[in-house]
């Protein structure tokens, strides 16, 4: 049994870096596409976890919520967490490609988890439950692919969610821009200083059964 609950937690792990990080370079190479070099001349776009990590986002939130139901005599909770958002001139992506382009810059990453999410879902479909018969290679296979897909919906949800600072609002403030609404464009802006403060309030409270695991078990129904 540890050997199994130790391959869950390196499954997870792995499941979570491969689903924020390409999130994250995934709004870099599309802004490079419309002649943003930030990211790249930053090193951002590489595939190095340790470029993207974030203390509160990579490890602290992820931790938490993973092992504090277990600490209170539950279950492990669903992992979620964030990377480093990689670096962008949104300005110079609007001259090139307008508000078009800056909104398809937002919607990079949750299209990259959704698309891995089904990926995920179509090979989990294929493999069999593990038996006891199955080596651990196969065991740690399947749970990562299981991990990975429900990983990238969580976030692909999450992110969609008008949350301050992550890519649900800055797609609405482009939104807006780009059909001149500049007071809901200038109140997103603003509210980004506050986006921790919503994010810990959606996790932290029944907020979070609503706009977060409700969604995240319809779309898993979905594609299995």
């Amino acid at each position: 049994m540890e050997s199994i609950d130790l391959l869950k937690i390196l499954a997870a792990v792995l499941a979570l870096a491969v689903a924020i990080i390409g999130h994250e370079i995934m709004h870099g190479l599309v802004a490079y596409a419309y002649g943003d070099t930030t990211a790249k001349n930053a090193g951002r776009l590489s595939t190095n976890p340790l470029v993207h990590v974030d203390l509160i986002g990579t490890i602290i939130v992820p931790a938490t919520m993973y092992f504090l139901p277990m600490l209170m005599g539950g279950e492990s909770g669903f992992l979620f967490g964030w990377a480093k958002p990689v670096p962008i001139n949104t300005a110079t992506v609007i001259n090139r490609a307008g508000y078009n382009g800056a909104m398809q810059v937002d919607l990079a990453g949750i299209v990259y988890n959704f698309t891995l999410a089904a990926l995920a879902s179509i090979v989990i479909v294929m493999m069999h439950q593990p038996t006891i018969n199955d080596s651990l290679v196969y065991i740690f296979a399947y749970i990562f692919v299981l991990k990975l897909l429900v990983i990238n919906v969580v976030l692909g949800v999450f992110n969609l969610l008008p949350i301050p600072q992550f890519d649900g609002a800055h797609f609405l403030m482009h939104l807006s821009l780009k059909y001149r609404l500049n007071s809901v464009a200038e109140f997103f802006y603003k509210s980004e200083r506050y986006g921790i403060i919503v994010v810990l309030i959606v996790l932290m409270t029944p907020l979070k059964d609503y706009l977060l695991i409700m969604p995240v078990q319809t779309i898993l129904q979905l594609l299995l």
